[in-house]
């Protein structure tokens, strides 16, 4: 048996609070052709994590480590990994593989090819102290900026700007969010940033101090109807009945897009109230390549933070449960020991 590592698994499904993460001891990976072995320095809590802890989404393979917003560092490399050097800083997401010659793929869509596998879920991810990627899924991360600072984009951030282009927001227009958690606050100031009015719905009076903070327009509960009619929405909050009232607040001809890869039940819309006058309602599937190689340009330039809250590596199991129990605003972030 090889050097031995800690890791966080889920070993049977279920509400977070039964402890369905359990802390055990796994045998550190090795890289196989075009992968490398990552140390991982910090990995992001995500909803999606919990979602996957709880049986929202089922695994895809028995005692799966969680976690896809590592940043770590190059430690070793399988034959032909060539990309990256020993010690280079790297970023681990959520897509880990597409076929490279489905339609979708060929057509710059690699984020539906239906061969596509994914972090965290199909293979081991980032609740652990090394973690494997293919290198051409990997991403070159800047040295000078903190790691906590930078797992929150690998997910939260990607997705929250794949969303933000579903949207489809004119110059200077007026986007609703609802629900204001890790993905919703970093979208919020790329849109900002970018000329946008934002209007802000979502429960929890940290997560409405936040919105705030970040220089919304209007801050309100779920529910509420802004006080002008919307040009876009996003939906981040992971629940259907969300819906009808971001799609209730656009004007005619907008776009609701919804965020999160799980989604309870969207109660029946009504087509005159809800989609006639030409809105909108999309879905958002998951990232290519691409979003993210933009969004690192993007934040490279903009003044985009990720407001985290560091948690040891040993208490990923109440990270989580914050998150399920809307304890926590901004992003949370695992700190790796050594």
């Amino acid at each position: 048996m090889g050097e031995l590592m800690d890791a966080w698994a889920v070993e049977r499904p279920g509400p977070i609070d039964d402890g369905p993460l359990r802390r055990v001891r796994r045998t550190v990976p090795q890289a196989g052709p075009g992968e490398v072995l990552v140390k991982v320095e910090v990995c992001g809590v995500c909803r999606t994590d919990l979602h996957l802890c709880e049986g929202d989404l089922e695994p895809r393979r028995p005692g799966v480590v969680p976690g896809h917003q590592v940043v770590g560092a190059v430690v070793d490399r399988g034959p032909q990994a060539d990309r990256f050097e020993i010690g280079d800083r790297v970023g681990i997401a959520w897509l880990r593989s597409t076929c490279g010659v489905c339609e979708f793929c060929r057509a710059g869509a690699e984020n539906l090819c239906p061969l596509s596998s994914y972090t965290g879920w199909d293979a081991d991810g980032g609740f652990a102290e090394y973690a494997v990627v293919p290198q051409d899924y990997a991403y070159a991360l800047p040295a000078d900026r903190p790691a906590e600072e930078l797992a929150p984009f690998l997910c939260a951030g990607i997705i929250g700007y794949r969303s933000l282009l579903r949207a489809n927001l004119p110059p200077g227009g007026r986007l609703g969010i609802y629900g204001f958690g890790s993905s919703a606050h970093l979208t919020a100031q790329i849109a900002t940033a970018q000329g946008a009015e934002l209007f802000v719905m979502t429960r929890g009076e940290q997560n409405r101090e936040l919105a705030r903070s970040l220089g919304a327009a209007y801050v309100g509960e779920t529910a509420d109807r802004p006080p002008v009619p919307l040009d876009s929405a996003i939906v981040f909050a992971p629940a259907g009945d969300v819906v009808p009232y971001a799609l209730e607040a656009l004007k005619p001809g907008g776009t609701v897009a919804v965020a999160g890869i799980y989604l309870s039940d969207v109660p029946a819309l009504n087509y005159e109230r809800d989609l006639f006058h030409e809105r909108d309602l999309r879905s958002v599937t998951s990232n290519t390549r691409r979003d993210g190689e933009e969004l690192f340009r993007l934040i490279a330039r903009l003044p985009v933070r990720a407001h985290t809250t560091a948690v040891p590596f040993a208490a990923v199991d109440r990270a989580l449960a914050d998150v399920a129990h809307g304890r926590v605003s901004g992003s949370l972030v695992a700190v790796l020991p050594g």
